[in-house]
């Protein structure tokens, strides 16, 4: 039984899991979309929001900018793409209390018949 076990393991070690998601992050916020399937989706637009929420945290009067900054390096594969969440996507989503991302779905794959979404930044 899967009582109260949290997350999607995709079929991957844990490394190549966190891995893909780490990757996955990173090209949603460099292209603000990325095509992908629905179980990829929806395991990554939690942590995707979260790096977004700690971006605006950063950003309020009295927040800790060192410790934004820092945690969003470390969680993103490319330093420009941690600069681009900072300096614009928590401005951008500065008034909206949270629901980042939306998943708009795409049909069945050809080959596999996995279902595959577009997953995108709002606004």
């Amino acid at each position: 039984m899967r009582h109260r076990v949290d997350g999607r393991r995709l079929g991957r070690s844990t490394g190549h899991r966190r891995a893909l998601f780490r990757n996955l992050v990173t090209e949603l916020f460099r292209h603000e979309g990325i095509k992908t399937t629905e179980a990829k989706a929806k395991a990554i637009k939690a942590q995707a929001e979260k790096l977004i929420t700690v971006a605006k945290r950063g950003r309020v009067e009295g927040g800790n900018v060192v410790n934004a900054r820092r945690r969003l390096s470390a969680s993103l594969n490319d330093s420009e793409v941690a600069k681009k969440v900072y300096d614009d996507l928590a401005v951008r989503f500065e008034e909206r209390p949270g629901g980042y991302t939306r998943i708009l779905r795409l049909g069945a794959r050809k080959g596999d018949g996995a279902e595959m979404v577009l997953i995108e930044l709002v606004e």
